[in-house]
């Protein structure tokens, strides 16, 4: 009997959900290509900074048995004789691919010296650069975080709670994706641990050694983190296949590539019929599942179903004591409710370790995962805006 291959591109959230829900369906082989050897706790990565958790670890960890691993980096897919071509040389041909390639973390290009001289923190290796360049820098240098979304948040809160004297820098509003009173909650935090907080605050230019903002005021700089915006990678727009303006695949609502039905795509990679969801673990998972259960439909000869998911709230970490919890809709519309302090604390830490339970204990148990249904998708937007 011939065995379907299936190869998943990205060992993300949604990555790594969708091969381990694919070990429920018969003679399949799974194959999953990541550019690096560990899975990344991504949501982890503002400890992993500052030093309080080390957020790699092993394949092994969180993939089921059975489940093959290829270090190495898609470079183009030819999705009319379906295979994929990797860095190394190597071809792979597969019967189903699924797209699940992640985001990165954008530095404008349009600031002058951001991209010189400002650090990411969106992925491993720039968190590792990141984690090298504080450990040069003496503990009172003064930390520019620009970007007031969440990743700026955590990142300036994360670091200002290990001695660093932290300015955050907000393009509009601090924590744009935030009710009022969620707001006043994070500030709150942020004051407490010293944080100087700037609204409305553009940034002109970043140099080795301060920021310059647009109304003239510069702020001295020893290391500048940048975590306003969000890109993808280009694969699929390299390789021809259709992506909205960001550069994530186009799907129907089955999470089906609109140009090839031997493509599924899931994470922060996907626009399901155009309309992305927010870039997301709490996203990526359930569109992770979700991708798999399309193939494994289509195997079964039935129809697929329709993307349905719903978002419950934002969690963010504000130091290792505190934190603020905004409680949402389903659609991901943020309501009055939130929980702050540290009881909030201790729901982000259970969330963030029932996220890697879950991708294990699906691993082992396959099409045990269940996911929040009922929202109604709303067009992403981007929480770390512009500055």
């Amino acid at each position: 009997m011939n065995r379907t291959r299936v190869v998943v591109l990205g060992g993300g959230y949604a990555g790594t959900m969708a091969a381990n829900r694919l070990l429920a369906g018969p003679d399949i082989d799974v194959t999953v290509v990541n550019p690096r050897p560990a899975f990344v706790e991504r949501i982890r990565l503002h400890q992993h900074v500052a030093g309080s958790y080390r957020a790699d670890r092993s394949f092994s960890d969180v993939l089921g048995d059975g489940i093959r691993l290829i270090v190495d980096t898609a470079e183009a897919i030819d999705a009319a004789d379906r295979r994929v071509q990797l860095a190394s040389g190597t071809t792979l041909r597969y019967d189903y691919l699924i797209y699940a390639v992640g985001s990165t973390g954008a530095i404008s290009s349009e600031v002058p010296g951001a991209a010189e001289f400002a650090y990411s923190i969106s992925e491993f290796e720039a968190a590792q650069r990141l984690v090298a360049r504080l450990d040069e820098l003496p503990e009172q240098a003064p930390v520019t975080v620009v970007g007031g979304g969440l990743t700026g948040i955590e990142a300036a809160s994360e670091l200002a709670a290990h001695g660093r004297t932290v300015t955050l820098v907000c393009g509009g509003t601090l924590g744009p994706s935030l009710n009022d009173g969620g707001r006043r909650s994070v500030a709150k935090a942020l004051g407490k641990l010293g944080v100087q907080v700037l609204e409305q605050a553009a940034v002109a230019a970043v140099r080795a050694d301060e920021v310059v903002l647009w109304d003239a005021r510069v702020l001295p700089s020893a290391l500048t983190v940048w975590t306003a915006g969000f890109g993808v990678p280009d694969l699929a727009a390299a390789s021809g296949l259709a992506t909205d303006p960001l550069g994530r695949l186009v799907t129907d609502d089955t999470l089906t590539s609109v140009d090839n039905p031997w493509i599924v795509a899931a994470g922060d990679s996907v626009a399901p019929s155009g309309r992305p969801l927010r870039m997301s673990c709490q996203a990526a998972i359930p569109l992770g599942a979700q991708a798999a259960d399309t193939v494994l439909a289509r195997l079964a000869g039935t129809a697929p179903a329709a993307l349905d998911q719903a978002f419950t709230g934002q969690c963010i970490s504000l130091g290792r004591g505190f934190g603020t919890v905004q409680l949402a809709r389903r659609d991901d519309t943020p309501v009055r409710a939130f929980i702050g302090g540290r009881l909030a604390a201790k729901v982000k830490e259970a969330i963030c370790r029932a996220t890697v339970w879950g991708i294990r204990r699906e691993g082992t148990k396959p099409g045990s995962y269940r996911w929040l249904k009922g929202g109604i998708r709303v067009e992403a937007t981007e929480q770390e805006a512009a500055v």
